[in-house]
């Protein structure tokens, strides 16, 4: 399997040339692009870049939600089908200058909401392990096209939790840093109080390396935090001796779960296992409690934040200065015939509800009130952060999701165990899947987050529980190069 070091040792030593990974990335991606559809855009000429840093000469995918001067940048709307913008996004350009090659605009869940990889305009995004099973969202084309061994890296935008779930379906590393480590300038916005820049890799070292490239100050997004005098690739083999991590009780409590189904047991067992393996290296593992009441409220409070930010963000999407001119006798009669056209019908829910949710005869009950329970949340880990250095989880209550399978009518306890990691964006903490096995043939993960600006410590943590599980570069296909 090819990690990013790997690689960069071949390019190194001449027994590969950047032209030459290039091309079998730029290969592979059309090989698959009918049985997967990774991309929305497969770049087939090669930039030239000159520089000296680890990415130089590697391939590499970017959602297209971010902006790139010259190359179709859709975020997967048809509002946006033909949008060719004039400027390049923060990340896009970090990564020119540090050398790596694009291989590609991936595709995603309609304007980055969703969770399922199935309303980007071009289609469906398929699962490497199994094509009949969902690779997730809204990252998804970028996670694939890890998967498949098109790409060793890819970039991805997290809002609640849309690159470490499809790193866990995927079998392979998903992180986000701290809000703001990295520069939002470029991407387009959902929810910009919970949107963070992620990577997708191989591996845990791969996601520093990624992130030490792509950190750093950035003039033109007043939310970035100045670059660290420390590079996370060089601290992820620190000793973690006495490092306490905690569990949640009433997320993992396999009583809790009698009848969730075989699947859902078998990762809380799994999970179980993990524990073990985490105390055997020398950190301390605790089981918590935390307010079942507040961790109900994570999945309403997400949507209600969520949905009333996208309304705002997305009020310029037109057809007036983006998207294609809608018809009507007047402005209002234009503009919502191209909305009506130009959105699929899950985007234009998220919107009524933003709508409502920020009228003002609502905003004290819905808007204020769904901020107010996100602080809490927030406080709570702040607590539990005095005392431990990170939480750990199992990062889905199930496997992939067939695309035929209905949608089950979920306890109040099984959405706690799927939507807790939407944690990490209410309070902007580093967050990280790793895979952590199998069950049903197919791979599963756990998530680790940590405190807020302790990125280098969290991808610490994550890096020895790596070595330990043995699932160090586990993608679908080999790189081979």
């Amino acid at each position: 399997m090819k990690t990013i070091m790997d690689l960069r040792e071949d390019l190194d030593t001449g027994k590969v040339t950047s032209n030459e990974l290039f091309s079998i990335s730029n290969k592979k991606a059309h090989e698959y692009q009918d049985e997967f559809n990774s991309f929305v855009t497969i770049v087939d000429k090669k930039e030239e870049q000159e520089s000296n840093t680890l990415l130089s000469g590697i391939p590499y995918a970017l959602k297209d939600n971010f902006s790139t001067t010259g190359i179709l940048t859709t975020a997967s709307s048809n509002i946006l089908k033909d949008y060719v913008p004039v400027y390049d996004a923060t990340v896009y350009k970090k990564l020119k200058d540090a050398g790596a090659i694009l291989v590609g605009k991936t595709v995603l869940d309609e304007l980055a909401m969703g969770g399922t990889g199935t309303t980007g305009h071009t289609g469906i995004v398929r699962n490497p392990w199994d094509k009949n099973r969902q690779i997730g969202g809204s990252s998804s084309g970028s996670a694939s096209a890890v998967a498949l061994g098109i790409v060793p890296f890819a970039i991805g935008s997290d809002t609640g939790d849309s690159v470490r779930k499809p790193a866990c379906f995927g079998g392979i590393v998903g992180f986000k840093p701290t809000y703001g480590r990295i520069s939002r300038y470029g991407l387009f916005a959902f929810a910009s109080s919970l949107d963070h820049v992620g990577c997708l890799t191989r591996c845990v070292k791969d996601a520093a390396i990624v992130t030490d490239i792509l950190k750093g100050k950035d003039e033109r997004d007043m939310t970035s935090l100045p670059d660290e005098d420390i590079k996370y690739s060089d601290v992820i083999d620190n000793d973690i001796k006495g490092k306490k991590l905690f569990y949640i009780k009433e997320i993992t409590d396999l009583n809790l779960y009698k009848d969730a189904g075989e699947e859902t047991l078998e990762i809380l067992n799994k999970f179980k296992e993990v524990i073990e393996k985490c105390k055997k290296l020398g950190f301390i593992v605790e089981e918590i409690s935390f307010d079942e009441q507040l961790l109900k409220a994570i999945y309403p409070t997400y949507i209600t934040i969520s949905s009333a930010e996208a309304t705002s963000n997305n009020s310029n999407l037109t057809g007036i200065p983006f998207g294609p001119r809608g018809n009507g006798n007047n402005i209002n009669e234009i503009m919502f015939d191209a909305r009506t056209k130009g959105f699929s019908e899950l985007i234009k829910r998220r919107f009524i509800l933003g709508s409502y949710v920020l009228q003002k005869e609502n905003q004290e009950r819905l808007f204020k009130n769904a901020q107010r329970l996100r602080h809490l949340i927030v406080d709570k880990m702040n607590e539990l952060f005095k005392t431990y250095d990170a939480m750990i989880l199992p990062a889905s209550g199930g496997i992939a999701p067939k695309f035929d399978s209905e949608i089950d009518r979920m306890s109040d306890r099984y959405l706690m165990l799927e939507n807790h990691m939407v944690i990490g964006n209410f309070g902007g903490f580093p967050s990280i899947t790793i895979p952590s096995g199998f069950v049903s043939n197919m791979p599963i993960g756990i998530n680790i987050t940590g405190r807020v600006f302790e990125d280098g410590l969290t991808l610490n943590i994550a890096n020895k529980i790596e070595e330990a599980l043995g699932y160090k570069g586990l993608i679908k296909e080999e790189y081979d190069v």
